[in-house]
């Protein structure tokens, strides 16, 4: 865009267009469940599974509510760009522009930073059943012991592939993927039942190392590397990269395919845009606009029993 006429009113609608057209495959959207929020804490019971089909013997036996449930307060959060007059007027080669584009793609992925710094925190982190989020102890009802922390030894895999155990080789991040999935398949609910056996679609967040190994790992055919076996023609990976995490030898993967997620968007009020420009005190006493984008929001643990740790030993 040239410099030509650039005012106020233009900047301002660049950043509504930009903000109204997110990255369409982000990967927070798909671990995450977006809540409206209309207070400054909303609380969440979370009431276990519903009812089980049984035998119709003697009279009805409804079933109540679990008494966990966490609380989530939202915060506000900004993003100022403070731009000269000068620049304005003398801008012909649309740099005021491209800050206000990337100013609004930074503010696009605000949800995937919180929600990164929320997965990087899972497994020394409480949530709603006041386990950590990724543990290996959970339990509720009649659930008995699960467990979404899962260590794998490699070493072996990786001596029979190419003899090496520095960096996995896409065999072995196919089979540790397998493992998570089987195990979040393995989760019992709170009346003992399976509570993900109609899953078949799964997304695996990985860190920059792990992204070429878990690409080339779900691009291969199923192998006999584990003891673990999933048909996976009747499974859907898709594996994303988290640019933000600080793991080398983890991943996790998430259950995507059910309306309830393994994480919460708690949303407030949406990304809107603030302005001090033309007329302004600001501009009379500096000579400068200030262009805003503000929010308030949270994030959270939702459901634990959708989700998998995985450490590669």
């Amino acid at each position: 865009m040239s410099g030509k006429g650039l005012t106020s009113t233009g900047i301002i609608g660049e950043l509504y267009l930009r903000l109204s057209d997110p990255a369409p495959d982000s990967w927070a959207a798909k671990i995450a469940m977006k809540v409206d929020s209309n207070q400054e804490i909303e609380t969440y019971p979370w009431i276990g599974m519903a009812p089980m089909m049984r035998e119709w013997v003697g009279g009805r036996e409804p079933k109540g509510f679990l008494d966990n449930q966490i609380t989530v307060q939202n915060k506000k959060y900004e993003a100022t760009l403070e731009v000269l007059c000068d620049w304005i007027r003398r801008d012909k080669t649309g740099q005021v522009m491209i800050r206000i584009a990337d100013m609004t793609r930074r503010a696009n992925g605000h949800w995937a930073s919180l929600l990164s710094t929320l997965i990087l925190a899972g497994a020394a982190t409480d949530c709603y059943d006041g386990q950590y989020y990724f543990d290996t102890n959970h339990s509720e009802g009649s659930s008995g012991t699960n467990d979404n922390d899962i260590s794998i030894d490699i070493s072996a895999i990786a001596a029979r592939v190419h003899g090496s155990t520095t960096m996995p080789s896409p065999e072995e991040m196919q089979s540790c993927i397998m493992q998570a999935i089987v195990q979040i398949m393995k989760v019992k609910d709170d009346q003992g039942q399976p509570f993900n056996e109609d899953a078949s679609e799964f997304l695996v967040l990985v860190p920059p190392g792990l992204y070429f190994p878990a690409l080339t790992a779900v691009a291969l055919p199923a192998t006999t590397l584990s003891s673990h076996s999933l048909d996976m023609k009747n499974v859907s990976i898709d594996v994303q990269m988290d640019a933000r995490s600080t793991w080398t030898a983890s991943f996790a993967v998430f259950r995507t395919d059910s309306e309830t997620k393994p994480l919460i968007m708690q949303d407030e009020v949406p990304l809107q845009v603030s302005a001090v420009a033309e007329g302004s005190e600001l501009e009379f006493k500096e000579d400068k606009h200030w262009y805003g984008v503000w929010a308030s929001r949270n994030v959270a643990y939702g459901f634990w029993q959708m989700a998998c740790y995985v450490t590669m030993t």
